[in-house]
């Protein structure tokens, strides 16, 4: 049944994709699912309409695959990309930068939760809670002007456990001491 509208198909993919053998593939893969849905017993009322909707999303589908090599490409200077670079994924996704992230996440939650408490207090309700400065302080029941040391000594110590996690010139100790020339 389906068969009759394969040229028709084809016709309206070269249009879209302006290649005849990527045209074919996609006018291929658009019957194969189509069949599928049909063979799962799902009633399928309007055919021709199914075969076109799944052959715009395939379309849809080359076009971000081929925006996100050409975006890869850009990136990396070059105009040629490895598949066996595109098949494993962003590099956040790696276990070695996975396990680096994690740590560096423990080491700064270490960090603020080394601070004074009332420090840490204050520079969680700005840094996570997302409270401004005066809402912490009436919060909190002290100045704004107590605020902003609290968070000042806040990043301090999340800086000084970065430079430390970076192999910079950091304290060793994940205590809070003043950087020179502060």
């Amino acid at each position: 049944m389906l068969a009759h509208y394969y040229r028709e198909l084809l016709r309206f993919l070269q249009g879209a994709v302006r290649d005849r053998d990527t045209a074919a593939d996609l006018a291929q893969e658009s019957y194969a699912r189509v069949l599928a849905v049909q063979q799962s017993g799902e009633t399928i009322t309007e055919p021709r309409a199914l075969l076109y909707r799944t052959a715009r999303n395939l379309v849809i589908d080359q076009y971000r695959r081929s925006e996100v090599r050409n975006t890869y490409a850009t990136a990396e200077g070059d105009s040629f990309i490895d598949a066996a670079d595109l098949a494993s994924g962003p590099e956040a996704l790696e276990p070695e930068v996975a396990a680096m992230s994690s740590q560096t996440v423990d080491a700064l939650l270490a960090a603020i939760g080394e601070l004074p408490l009332r420090c840490r207090e204050a520079f969680i309700l700005h840094k996570f809670d997302g409270l401004s400065q005066p809402e912490v302080a009436r919060q909190m029941g002290i100045s704004v002007t107590m605020v902003e040391r609290h968070i000042k000594l806040g990043m301090q110590a999340c800086r000084t456990c970065q430079e430390r996690m970076q192999g910079g010139a950091g304290s060793p100790s994940l205590g809070v001491q003043p950087r020179s020339g502060q």
